[in-house]
């Protein structure tokens, strides 16, 4: 009977996690390379921050350099994934060639993460040697202040798909979007039953533009600083709000993690 029990409970969480993962922004190992809904090409150099993670030479999320070592992501991008099978790509807009490629070499999803209600949604990787730095690949800063300018406009960047379902392109886009109040957002998901909360940001466009699966774990910008990781929303640009996970949430878990390491490093 316990044994039944067990059975049911582990069936019903994973229809459960399966359920929810119609809301993230990633693609698997065997879907089609992914495209930002409404977005435009980027330029070279645009982005030098933009990591794009990798499973078999196929992009599934987004990332952004923190230091010589370092890249933040999703928890989602990251969660059953043995770090040995991501390979992380930087400096270069095109998913097709050019490029540095880096082995994973460890990765942490937050501690506490929910799959469930997509709660504490942020992870790190440590790549296997030090990133060389060029005029196309350089790290992104941490946020200063929590960022709280709504109605105003912020920059997302990565290779989530075009439209839902749809096809990809090859090169990076990027776009702007509106960040809108917490209440609102939270309104307007409310069908998902997921919670919207502060360690959140939400953004809205006019339909046809915002995140798509592959954007998962891309950076969101305000000038020279990664305010959001790119987490969930309802597929795909369809006037509903995309959320994001608040960087300056995370600071100290963020700076712990590194400066652990490092410290283990040292000695």
């Amino acid at each position: 009977m316990l044994l039944f029990l067990y059975i049911c409970s582990v069936i019903t969480m994973y229809d459960a996690i399966e359920k929810f993962k119609k809301f993230f922004f990633f693609e698997t190992a065997d879907s089609s390379i992914p495209k930002i809904v409404g977005g435009s090409a980027a330029e070279e150099g645009q982005f030098p921050h933009q990591a794009s993670l990798r499973i078999k030479e196929k992009h599934f999320c987004g990332g952004s350099i923190l230091n010589k070592r370092w890249i933040l992501t999703a928890a989602h991008c990251l969660a059953g994934l043995d770090a040995s099978r991501i390979t992380v790509v930087l400096g270069t807009n095109t998913l097709d060639k050019g490029g540095d490629l880096y082995r994973a070499n460890i990765t942490i999803a937050h501690e506490e993460y929910d799959p469930r209600k997509i709660k504490n949604d942020i992870g790190l990787i440590k790549v296997d040697k030090d990133i060389e730095f060029t005029d196309k690949i350089k790290p992104i800063n941490l946020p200063t202040e929590n960022y709280q300018k709504i109605d105003s406009y912020v920059i997302l960047s990565g290779w989530g798909r075009t439209s839902y379902p749809g096809n990809s392109p090859n090169e990076l886009q990027h776009i702007k979007l509106k960040v809108i109040d917490q209440k609102k957002c939270a309104t307007m998901v409310i069908i998902t039953r997921i919670p919207v909360s502060d360690t959140n940001i939400c953004t809205l466009n006019q339909y046809g533009e915002g995140a798509c699966h592959g954007d998962s774990g891309g950076p969101l910008i305000d000038g020279d600083e990664q305010v959001g990781v790119v987490s969930w929303g309802i597929p795909c640009a369809r006037n509903r709000p995309d959320v994001f996970t608040r960087v300056f949430s995370y600071l100290n878990w963020i700076k712990n993690h590194i400066k652990e390491d490092e410290s283990q490093t040292s000695e």
